[in-house]
């Protein structure tokens, strides 16, 4: 049975954007069994790779070299075969050559520095930014269900840092919340001022912080120093993104974040929620209530055997993610990362959704650790100790 080709190709057929449609019934779409989600992303993604082939000559020329060609992808039994664009490709002076459209497309440029300060760009033209967005939207609306409430926003405000994906995809909470506060002010982060900010919001609002784990981090790290104990609401969540690992290599651990967020900020440990996501894709595998970071259903994840990165692993294995997203028309979306991942071996949930289900190991040995959160933290520390050596 093709029922579910069927009905995208007509979308396709009559000017309906058949990514759009799936994006826009998230909901229930997380409801399909296995076979129908396979089956409609062996179409979307097989559509978006003759779309790079056709339209990309740094990307068919990469096809040529693997003899891979639209007719050898039909479906998804077929999506292991599509060649993937290394993460570090995004880097090189010559990224623009990764584009499907002219650099007079792009509407924005997206970055992330590591270590090293040389910046991941990916580029995004309008219909690009306009599935991100809807992408974005979809995920936080199904998994959240935000349309009211107030956010205390640990990261700087898009004025200051308007290129940063992580500050751009947080940022667009925003619009879901009645209050929100920014705290993050010229690489500069007060605790105290937050605990005043979230005691000014009692009774007011139900009250949620959003930002890098390691500012979560620091803002609990003091009320524990300082023997404070919050008590927000039922539904307070604390949202994360940006990684566990400190700029100094340290690893924040999650069970005790949990735990510590719990006792000193006086919500349920099933409200700290951590999200996975990276620059140069367009989605965000957000966590529900019972602690599994879902993969947008249109999206699929393929892990690599990190001895041999053409082959893939079984399901519960770990492996080297490869993500394949059907959403990127900027750039083929056909990325291999440098993130060592396992996929939940059941693709069923207690929440009630199905589908791929991701959890993050570590970076692969050899690869530069560095992300938006952790250029961040090295920002804010350098700004903090030139402060401390200038004289009053």
């Amino acid at each position: 049975m093709k029922e579910v080709r069927t009905v995208l190709e007509s979308l396709n057929n009559v000017g309906i954007d058949p990514v759009k449609a799936v994006i826009g019934s998230v909901s229930d779409v997380f409801q399909w069994e296995e076979q129908k989600v396979n089956e409609m992303k062996g179409y979307l993604l097989s559509e978006n790779f003759r779309y790079h082939y056709e339209h990309n000559a740094y990307y068919r020329m990469l096809c040529d070299d693997n003899n891979i060609t639209p007719a050898d992808i039909q479906d998804f039994k077929d999506l292991h075969k599509i060649p993937l664009i290394p993460v570090t490709s995004f880097k090189r002076p010559d990224s623009h050559l990764l584009l499907s459209t002219s650099l007079t497309n792009i509407e924005f440029e997206m970055r992330s520095t590591g270590t090293s300060g040389i910046p991941s760009i990916s580029r995004r033209d309008r219909e690009t930014v306009d599935r991100s967005i809807f992408s974005l939207y979809a995920m936080y609306r199904d998994i959240f269900m935000f349309s009211r409430g107030a956010a205390l926003f640990l990261f700087p405000s898009p004025e200051e840092m308007p290129e940063m994906g992580m500050v751009k995809a947080l940022n667009m909470l925003s619009g879901l919340f009645d209050a929100t506060k920014c705290l993050v002010k010229r690489a500069s982060f007060k605790p105290q001022e937050a605990i005043e900010v979230l005691e000014r919001w009692e009774n007011m609002h139900t009250r949620h912080i959003i930002g890098p784990p390691f500012l979560v981090y620091k803002l609990v790290k003091y009320l524990k120093t300082n023997a404070i104990r919050l008590k927000l609401d039922k539904k307070t969540m604390v949202i994360n993104l940006g990684g566990w690992k400190k700029f100094s290599g340290m690893e924040i651990p999650r069970s005790q974040f949990n735990e510590d967020c719990a006792e000193y900020l006086g919500i349920s440990k099933e409200n700290v929620r951590d999200m996975y996501g990276l620059v140069e894709a367009n989605l965000l595998a957000i966590e529900c209530d019972k602690q599994s970071k879902h993969v947008p259903p249109w999206v699929h994840f393929s892990l690599r055997d990190p001895k041999d990165l053409s082959k893939e692993v079984p399901q519960g294995r770990r492996g080297v993610l490869a993500i394949m997203d059907p959403t990127s028309l900027s750039y083929p979306g056909f990325i291999l990362t440098e993130d060592l991942v396992y996929l939940e071996k059941e693709n069923t949930c207690e929440c009630g959704r199905n589908g791929q289900k991701v959890v993050y190991i570590t970076r692969v040995p050899g690869a530069e650790i560095g992300c938006c959160a952790i250029n961040l933290e090295k920002h804010m520390d350098e700004v903090e100790a030139q402060k401390t050596t200038v004289a009053p």
